[in-house]
């Protein structure tokens, strides 16, 4: 692994957890599910060229004031696997956003667009 995690200063890989949805939503009764989900805080749903994914907003409780990891040594394999050869030092992970929904109103908004009939 390159240096970047060396100079990163917001360590922001480690303070959210992402998980894919598995199948992507198309019925009103799959998005009233995402809607009750993003009502929770440190939820926000997005969508990019791979599907659909929660993300739940929460620091690492390993994370050392400077940044670095307290259990490096015995990290568990997912925080072994992790390659930083594209991380957030390059870029935001929400540039490659294709939809992103941070709260109840910002998905119902475009349930609203989405389907004519909402609230009906």
């Amino acid at each position: 692994m390159d240096d970047k995690c060396g100079r990163c200063t917001n360590t922001k890989c480690c303070t959210y957890i992402t998980e894919a949805l598995g199948v992507a939503p198309r019925a009103k009764s799959d998005f009233e599910h995402l809607l009750w989900q993003v009502s929770h805080q440190g939820v926000e749903i997005y969508k990019d060229e791979d599907g659909w994914f929660l993300i739940f907003q929460g620091r690492c409780e390993h994370i050392q004031p400077n940044g670095s990891c307290g259990i490096y040594d015995e990290r568990p394999q997912i925080c072994r696997d992790y390659e930083n050869d594209w991380c957030e030092f390059d870029a935001t992970a929400e540039e490659g956003f294709e939809l992103y929904f941070r709260n109840y109103a910002e998905l119902l908004s475009y349930c609203k667009k989405r389907f004519k009939t909402w609230g009906r």
